[in-house]
């Protein structure tokens, strides 16, 4: 029997619908990035928020959990945050000659973790545990974390003063990485005359929860790939793998992410199978903080070229 899909289920596609609509009330103008996020967190994957101060990515990590239902916590990542700030620390309880730990705000549903690229190296590689396997290690101890549990991290460009470049193994971690941007004359207008976001995001109401999440997350992962979208996407990873200006290309880790999320994407523009659209329109967002390119190259135009130069069989 053919897995359920939105297209047959009327009232969980009304609530995800619902869904997008609430959160492009507060950010506006930005569809795309929109969709893209939902795309993300259906997928089960993390998010990075790159972009200068003020544009909204913080807005976007505070509608997607009220809108999700998700327990929400943030942490200002700041130069002298310490790891234990963020999982938690053992305290001994002299009363019971016992170490007793104490939860850190990494246990939650979604986790803001503010300008990371602004704490040390150290205290950025205590969220790596929690990105790859959904817990955490205390003094020899592993503690499960809440489920679905996403990471939302904002980042300024580097060429801020103050910042850390996140490492290579902590950018993997992000399935997608996503620039605001500035808004158009009209979102901006209305920014300028409508009401305040802190206001809007209090009237946030819950449309999807975490069963109706994880039952789009299993109805994502049930989207057909046929063998030669499959080829397709292979042929992406490989010329990544090949390509002069391109030090290291993309992981099969980064493939599978790829497919997840092209999966979601598909489900989100209402199909039953992925589209070789669906994978360009995921590509640059996935593979651009993940491609190592040599001395003076960028990511994004790398990614960019891929997709001009790989043709669709």
């Amino acid at each position: 029997m053919p897995a359920t899909t939105p297209l047959r289920d009327s009232s969980l596609q009304q609530r995800l619908d619902a869904a997008i609509a609430q959160v492009n009330q507060v950010l506006l103008g930005k569809a795309r990035q929109v969709k893209l996020a939902f795309a993300c967190l259906i997928a089960g994957g993390h998010l990075l928020l790159e972009d200068v101060p003020g544009v909204g990515k913080t807005t976007l990590a505070h509608a997607l959990a009220a809108t999700f239902a998700l327990e929400f916590q943030r942490v200002q990542f700041t130069s002298d945050l310490l790891p234990s700030d963020i999982i938690g620390v053992s305290v001994y309880e002299r009363e019971t000659g016992q170490f007793r730990f104490h939860p850190g705000p990494i246990f939650t549903g979604l986790l803001l973790a503010d300008e990371i690229n602004r704490a040390s190296p150290k205290t950025q590689s205590a969220l790596l545990e929690a990105m790859a396997e959904d817990q955490v290690t205390v003094d020899g101890q592993t503690h499960a974390l809440a489920q679905p549990f996403f990471v939302v991290a904002t980042q300024n460009p580097l060429d801020l003063n103050g910042t850390f470049p996140l490492p290579d193994s902590q950018l993997d971690r992000f399935m997608l990485r996503l620039s605001l941007d500035y808004p158009d004359a009209a979102a901006e207008r209305a920014l300028l005359t409508g009401s305040d976001r802190r206001d809007l995001l209090a009237q946030l109401t819950p449309q999807l929860d975490g069963a109706a999440l994880a039952t789009l997350h299993q109805q994502a992962q049930s989207i057909t790939a046929s063998a030669a979208l499959l080829d397709y996407l292979q042929a992406l990873l490989t010329a990544s793998r090949r390509h002069p200006d391109i030090r290291a290309g993309l992981s099969p880790r980064a493939g599978l992410a790829l497919l997840a999320a092209a999966r979601a994407w598909a489900l989100l523009s209402g199909r039953t199978h992925v589209l070789p659209e669906d994978v360009q329109a995921l590509f640059v967002p996935l593979a651009a903080h993940r491609l190592l390119p040599v001395r003076g190259a960028n990511g994004e135009t790398l990614a960019r070229q891929l997709l001009a130069e790989v043709a669709v069989d």
